[in-house]
């Protein structure tokens, strides 16, 4: 039985879908009163449980009769106010899986990181599965909380566990438009006039679940592979987007000083308003970077043949249309 955490979440449910697909027994795990709308056409359903991360009692009982865990749960944040929440769910949750894992004597860890765990300076420009984590000023509380989470899963390596991790890219997914990485996609919706110098990696979240489901059934113990379909600038990611939904464009590059002010007066905003911060200080370190993640071990080991961005967008944006006019 394969349990997977964060099961009704923008990625979880697409690694569910493919594991019921290959006929494997999947427990879907989710925390109490969470939407599962995203697996309501899973056939056959999947067996779902409540969990909390910081509950052992229920982590025991969600993990009953399990032999491998998925721990696709994750808090992705920028906003400098959700530090402490960032570090509890990903890193102490985390290692409450692992202690939990190693307990009940389950030999099967797999754990979705992120690039953002990876060494990135700057001058930096490709990076690689060797890529040794380096403190930076472009390292967010995010990354900072995926590179801890990482080291909890490497003790659980050292203490018997058998592990897997994989560091997407942005994922790219029909989800909650208001949630995570398909926030890009509202941002178009909305018509926003501005964009920024630097290069977006990006992932298909279908192929991320493809190389988890190969992970699973492959007894690789300590590999890591990096999850990334390709680059490309935010300017042409924002344009192709937008000429899928029929929307105007984003026009006006934004340079970093007028980015940065931006975001310091909507992190000040939000702290009146008590509202989630889109941007923040944190979030704009990166956009005038140009990273690029190499995708090689997971072509030549696992034989991965990633989606193209055009196949991607099409697949999001069809969703995102659908939805409007469902809502109207």
């Amino acid at each position: 039985m394969i349990a997977v955490t964060g099961a009704n979440g923008l990625l979880g449910n697409f690694i569910v879908k493919k594991l019921v697909d290959e006929k494997l027994p999947v427990v879907a795990l989710k925390r109490k009163n969470n939407d599962t709308s995203l697996l309501a056409d899973c056939s056959p359903a999947p067996v779902w449980r409540e969990v909390d991360l910081h509950d052992s009692y229920l982590l025991h009982e969600a993990f009953r009769d399990v032999d491998t865990v998925i721990h696709a749960a994750a808090m992705v944040s920028f906003d400098p106010r959700a530090k402490k929440r960032i570090f509890e769910t990903n890193v102490v949750g985390t290692k409450n899986i692992v202690d939990t894992c190693l307990a009940l004597g389950i030999p099967r860890l797999i754990f979705i990181s992120s690039v953002a765990a990876l060494g990135r300076k700057k001058g930096t420009s490709e990076i690689d599965e060797e890529s040794k984590w380096t403190d930076s000023e472009l390292n967010s509380d995010y990354a900072k909380s995926k590179y801890l989470a990482e080291l909890e899963v490497f003790r659980g390596q050292e203490e018997g566990l058998s592990v897997g991790i994989i560091n997407p890219s942005v994922i790219l997914a029909p989800a909650n438009i208001n949630k995570s990485s398909a926030q890009v996609f509202k941002y178009v919706l909305d018509e926003k006039p501005f964009f920024t110098a630097g290069t977006i990696n990006y992932v298909d979240a279908r192929d991320v679940a493809e190389m988890v489901y190969h992970l699973c059934t492959n007894p690789l113990n300590g590999e890591r592979y990096i999850a990334s379909a390709g680059a490309t600038s935010m300017r042409e990611l924002l344009t192709q987007i937008a000429q899928r939904l029929g929307k105007r464009k984003p026009s006006i590059e934004i340079g970093p000083y007028w980015l940065s002010l931006a975001a310091w007066v909507e992190e000040w905003r939000c702290r009146i308003t008590g509202a989630e911060a889109l941007i923040s200080r944190q979030s704009v370190k990166m956009p005038g970077e140009h990273f690029y993640y190499d995708n090689r071990k997971s072509v030549l080991e696992l034989k991965m043949a990633y989606r193209t961005l055009e196949e991607t967008l099409d697949w999001c944006c069809d969703y995102y249309r659908n939805s409007l006019t469902t809502n109207k």
